[in-house]
């Protein structure tokens, strides 16, 4: 693509070809352009000497920016974070014709996964984009990020939709959000889901969080289209009266919800029956998943469903039984040889817990347990509220280790237990989780919380393999009938 079709520019950019768009200069080859952006931890103009060297013609920058040579193009740019994600919606061009995207600090995944399951139950070549990778049936796996950047985010989508693909759904993180990594991305329908403490490390403030999240619906998405909206939460109305003034149909859900309504929730077996109101129709549903916060993503789910497609609700709603559990979401991993349940859930802010621990009380005749830990290099202000939240709501609470990164593992459990002084501490994850699991009794329920679906536990620089699911389900399979490792 000429560089003067991408910025529309002529004089100089007519002549000049651009073959590739990268932000990290070791990926630039001859004939990129070259995104020198500044980060966190490393600003890019430094090495944009090197990017040309590597072959790069064209050059984004702030305003400013010296750049060491007069042979390549420089397009200066008061916020080149949102101009690269617009370069590569334009250098990409081919999407999905109908994308989704999902906010909030909580249940994106979630949302994310059913929603592409019920498009695909109704016909439709579906995809989705988030913390799980990038996954539509025929599609190799790619990698795992909440909210891709922006050209890896725009290659994907282009490939989804040269393989077929008509319906794309998309998380959108805070920090996604408020690096424009979204920017670009033709959305029809956003939901929110709801917003509480998490990533202050980032955003310092809830009001800077809260914005963030916010820009999907006030600048990411064109006026006219759908916002699907958790009427519980006490940030509804704000958004509502941001999309009603860009001329959104709104569309909530909830308890409260005016659109989809939810009922009554009935536990049953390791899932739950729920009765729904959609405008005058009541439906009854029988959801293979477990608590009240899934039953609220499926809500969501439906929302966005029925925002993108003309398809009969009764239709939609059948196609809820048929879903599958979101991996590491309260997902039901394993059974005492006792019979006592074992799921994993990716909670990992107190607000998650705290849903956690609730939706999965009706299922505990016994004792409800929970095995948890806190990240290092991360928001610490969490660490005692979620304590807290473990001590009030768990019968059992088990205190361990979660990626603790550069931080020291033992002050960060030192941390946690200030707030629940009755729990166990176990730094081993291994180990806290195998005597959980022997400590079983038959009516009790045992969730694992904090890694959900990670395949990894990092400790310092290292990764070591780790799956919360796998190693659940090694202990349960050696213990013998009386609960004691064979």
């Amino acid at each position: 693509m000429r560089l003067s079709e991408l910025i529309q520019e002529n004089h100089a950019a007519s002549a000049i070809e651009i073959l590739g768009l990268s932000a990290d200069s070791r990926a630039v080859q001859p004939g990129y352009l070259f995104a020198a952006l500044s980060g966190t931890e490393q600003d890019g103009a430094a090495y944009i000497g090197s990017a040309i060297e590597q072959g790069a013609v064209a050059v984004l920058t702030g305003p400013h920016v010296s750049v060491p040579s007069k042979a390549v193009y420089v397009l200066a740019d008061n916020n080149p974070r949102r101009r690269l994600a617009l370069l590569a919606a334009k250098f990409y061009g081919a999407q999905p014709r109908t994308i989704a995207a999902v906010t909030g600090t909580n249940g994106k995944t979630s949302v994310a996964w059913f929603t592409r399951q019920i498009w695909e139950i109704l016909g439709y070549k579906a995809a989705s984009i988030g913390t799980l990778g990038a996954i539509a049936s025929g599609f190799p796996e790619a990698p795992s990020l909440t909210t891709p950047e922006p050209v890896a985010l725009h290659h994907t989508l282009a490939d989804f939709a040269a393989s077929g693909v008509d319906h794309a759904v998309l998380e959108a993180s805070s920090h996604g959000l408020s690096q424009y990594r979204l920017d670009g991305v033709r959305v029809a329908a956003a939901a929110f889901t709801n917003l509480t403490r998490d990533h202050l490390d980032y955003h310092h403030s809830e009001e800077e969080y809260f914005y963030a999240k916010k820009r999907l619906f006030a600048e990411v998405m064109p006026p006219g289209r759908v916002a699907v909206i958790n009427e519980d939460s006490p940030y509804a109305s704000e958004i509502e009266s941001l999309c009603w003034a860009r001329g959104n149909r709104i569309i909530t859900y909830g308890e409260t919800g005016k659109d989809l309504r939810l009922l009554s929730i009935t536990p049953s077996g390791t899932g739950q029956d729920i009765e729904v109101q959609y405008k005058d129709a009541r439906y009854a549903v029988h959801l293979p998943l477990a608590g009240k916060f899934q039953a609220m993503n499926v809500l969501a789910s439906a929302g966005l469903v029925i925002a993108t497609t003309g398809m009969p609700t009764d239709m939609i709603f059948d196609a809820l039984e048929k879903l599958r559990p979101v991996p590491g979401r309260l997902e039901f991993v394993a059974r005492h040889p006792n019979g006592a349940p074992v799921f994993v859930d990716y909670a990992h802010t107190p607000d998650g817990l705290e849903n956690c621990l609730t939706a999965l009380a009706p299922y505990a005749k016994g004792r409800l347990m929970v095995v948890f830990g806190c990240g290092g290099d991360r928001d610490a202000g969490k660490r005692p509220l979620m304590g807290a939240v473990a001590e009030e709501l768990a019968a059992k609470v088990y205190v361990t280790d979660d990626n603790p990164r550069r931080e020291d593992p033992a002050a960060i459990r030192a941390q946690i237990m200030e707030a629940c002084p009755h729990a166990i501490e176990i730094g081993d994850r291994r180990k806290a989780i195998l005597t959980a699991i022997r400590d079983l009794r038959p009516e009790d329920v045992l969730v694992i919380a904090g890694k959900g679906h990670e395949q990894g536990q990092i400790l310092a620089s290292e990764t070591i393999p780790f799956n919360d699911g796998d190693v659940a389900r090694e202990i349960v399979a050696s213990l013998d009938g009386s609960g004691e490792a064979a």
